[in-house]
């Protein structure tokens, strides 16, 4: 099992580098086309609340007893995953 400090650690590194991605995107929006514009608006405001819940999800998990460890755990995991994967897409998009 992994111990459960070092878990936290490294997720909140992972939204710590997904915030400065964020950061990073929400200036570089600033040189696409207007008509894109406001999709990639759209796309970080999405990806900003689905980053701010995620981070909820941390807060909980800090907090869990070792008996909701696990559970709250795979939920923050699956959480995460989905926030990467939504970045992950809309970086492909608007990098082109």
């Amino acid at each position: 099992m992994e111990n459960r400090e070092t878990y936290q650690g490294e997720m909140e590194t992972k939204l710590q580098e997904l915030g400065a991605k964020l950061d990073h995107w929400n200036t570089k929006k600033d040189e696409i086309t207007d008509e894109a514009k406001a999709e990639a608006e759209e796309k970080l405001r999405v990806l900003k609340a689905k980053k701010e819940a995620v981070e909820a999800k941390l807060i909980e998990l800090k907090s869990s007893g070792d008996e909701a460890w696990e559970t709250l755990k795979s939920g923050f995991q699956n959480a995460c995953d989905e926030l990467t994967s939504a970045f992950e897409d809309a970086i492909a998009k608007f990098s082109k």
